[in-house]
């Protein structure tokens, strides 16, 4: 038994070979949009400074940046937590698969070994996750999750000319335990 791993994924550190899947994704404009902004362009060296500062990082900061992984070793996407607060218990997590490898259960399984550990060994009780409203496959999948829609921050995203707004999932450990344990 693997701890980060499920029935269709699994969820490991960032290796140095990454960085050509991280260059080759960060190339996707709808990729970028969906994440957060459309980059820059970004050399390889870039991201293999980057990968090198998340290796560095002390495996006891909750801020985990972890590839997702199909147990057949193919690289289909990525996990985050950010916005880690131990004195409420909240955390806030950002999620990435890769176009091809959408509607095949990779980002459901990844939260769901994601979110545990959060829940049932760092003793948090509230993850939050923002979706962009154009964002119609990350919305189904949170809704289908468990998540709950609890607002809206109007406005808060600017691509493509437009003003978009952002819409704020959460759940307890509780409703994820109920589901899931």
């Amino acid at each position: 038994m693997n701890y980060w791993e499920g029935k269709k994924v699994r969820l490991r550190s960032l290796e140095p070979e990454d960085h050509k899947f991280f260059y080759n994704w960060n190339l996707n404009t709808n990729t970028q949009k969906n994440l957060a902004w459309i980059w820059f362009p970004t050399s390889t060296t870039s991201i293999k400074n980057w990968i090198k500062t998340e290796e560095e990082k002390d495996p006891m900061n909750e801020e985990h940046y972890f590839v997702i992984e199909t147990l057949e070793g193919k690289t289909v996407g990525s996990i985050a937590a950010n916005s880690i607060s131990k004195n409420d218990g909240t955390f806030r997590y950002g999620l990435g698969i890769i176009a091809s490898e959408r509607k095949k259960g990779y980002a459901s399984e990844a939260i769901k070994i994601f979110v545990n550990y959060y829940f049932n060994e760092l003793r948090f009780n509230k993850v939050n996750a923002g979706v962009f409203e154009f964002n119609e496959g990350s919305i189904k999948l949170h809704e289908r999750f468990g998540m709950i829609q609890e607002g809206r921050l109007r406005q808060n995203k600017y691509t493509d000319g437009k003003f978009w707004d952002l819409l704020l999932f959460g759940m307890t450990k509780d409703e994820f335990n109920s589901k899931y344990k």
